[in-house]
């Protein structure tokens, strides 16, 4: 016999396991959420994850993300600064700038990063994805960047997001061999961070 309260249990059980992600109704604790499941257990995050959902909120939350990493490490820069006695007028100005930088820059940093990926998933696991879907994977493993501004941590990050989170996620998304996820994302990682260190060369200042 038919039971239609069967079939609202299982749609229940289906949305209590959707990966969290940024909602703008409750930023902060959605936000908090879906860097809670990626840090945790983001094998889980991936499994249960939509690709073909909106792209407007994971803009704004690698927005947020940047913001609090970036005025955190202004913070421990300049606190940094004030304590040895380096604190000029500067390098506070210097400090300020670099931090509204990398905020205002970072959803187009991410964008540009994800086509690098997206090029990569094409042409290594044949899959006909499209930017958004990538950008949306990209944008949640970025959320651990809301930690980049601990001393020595920030350079760790960029390497588990994009090589160990990216990984799992192209594998899990895709469901592709590990393999093809781990060339894959190599092959996307070594020139993204061949230009990260070459621009922290170039915009190297009293703090880079």
């Amino acid at each position: 016999m038919y039971n239609p309260n069967m079939d609202n249990a299982r749609a229940n059980a289906k949305a209590s396991t959707k990966a969290p992600e940024f909602r703008l109704e409750d930023p902060l604790g959605s936000g908090t959420a879906a860097i809670s499941a990626i840090l945790r257990n983001p094998r889980s995050f991936y499994r249960n994850f939509t690709v073909e959902g909106p792209l407007k909120e994971p803009v704004i939350f690698v927005l947020l993300v940047s913001a609090v990493a970036g005025i955190l490490r202004a913070a421990v820069s300049l606190g940094t600064g004030a304590v040895f006695g380096d604190l000029t007028l500067s390098v506070v100005g210097f400090t300020v700038l670099e931090a509204l930088l990398f905020i205002v820059l970072a959803p187009a940093a991410v964008g540009l990063v994800a086509a690098v990926y997206l090029l990569s998933i094409r042409t290594f696991v044949g899959q006909q994805s499209n930017l958004r879907e990538v950008y949306r994977m990209l944008a949640y493993a970025y959320g651990l960047m809301v930690f980049a501004w601990i001393p020595l941590v920030d350079a760790f990050l960029i390497t588990y997001v994009l090589m160990v989170l990216m990984g799992l996620g192209i594998r899990t998304v895709y469901r592709t061999t590990f393999m093809t996820a781990l060339v894959t994302a190599l092959v996307g990682y070594v020139p993204v961070s061949t230009g990260l260190i070459l621009l922290r060369v170039l915009t190297a200042g009293p703090f880079g």
